[in-house]
């Protein structure tokens, strides 16, 4: 399972960054410094076999990127951090703690004593604006993930073959998880990562919308990432005039 080895996680990192060299010819698109797979692929496969393959560009950064598609425990904690500073630097967050406790392990992270964790969090470049706070929010997720999905973050998504509003549901329930953080994450899972659930576009409600630019589960390139800002800026103007 994703998270229960450090050696695997990193393997499959490896693996993943070798798997990136490829050109424009064979229909994929620059981002972060790789070839990332154009996201108008046919239906895609299950997380473990996408996990060699596919390719996220929400760091903007080619190996915090190519953790966050081998591990969804990086990316479940990129989602998290994603607060109060710009989106590269939360979902590069996952990888800085990787570098700095020798690999992502939900159970390591538990363990780990809160003091430990906020140094390790805040040593500069810290992982977020507010590293200590955000650090305890991270240990609290990986608690709650061992103690109700035996520490793999999958099956929040997989466990007893959740439809979409199931999905919503477990996703709402994880510490630091609101609605609106818990349906960008649902649509970022049907979006990007193959994980389909049923009814999973209507549960994520706009932001399970086809070609929309709204959040993170739209950003598959810079030029996606400067969509969804404009986006998110021509939203709040909107949201102080009214």
């Amino acid at each position: 399972m994703f998270g229960d080895s450090v050696d695997i996680a990193h393997a499959d990192v490896m693996t993943t960054l070798k798997t990136l060299s490829v050109n424009r010819k064979s229909g994929r698109a620059r981002c972060g410094g790789l070839e990332a797979r154009a996201r108008e692929a046919p239906p895609h496969p299950p997380w473990q076999a996408l996990r060699m393959t596919r390719t996220l560009c929400l760091a903007q950064e080619t190996q915090a990127d190519a953790l966050l598609a081998a591990d969804p425990l990086a990316l479940l904690f990129g989602m998290l951090l994603d607060q109060q500073i710009p989106m590269e630097k939360a979902f590069k967050g996952p990888k800085v703690i990787a570098d700095r406790m020798g690999g992502l392990d939900v159970h390591k992270i538990a363990e780990t004593s809160e003091e430990e964790f906020v140094e390790l969090a805040s040593t500069p470049p810290a992982i977020h604006r507010f590293p200590g706070s955000m650090a305890k929010r991270l240990q609290t997720l990986a608690r709650f993930l061992i103690e109700e999905y035996d520490g793999a973050v999958e099956n929040v998504w997989t466990r007893g073959e959740p439809d979409g509003k199931d999905v919503l549901k477990r996703l709402k329930a994880l510490p630091g998880f609101g609605d609106q953080k818990a349906r960008i994450f649902l649509a970022l899972l049907g979006k990007q990562l193959g994980v389909e659930p049923k009814g999973w576009r209507a549960a994520a409600g706009a932001y399970g919308e086809k070609g929309s630019r709204r959040s993170v589960a739209d950003v598959v390139d810079a030029k996606s990432l400067g969509e969804v800002r404009e986006f998110k800026k021509a939203a709040k103007a909107a949201a102080k005039q009214g």
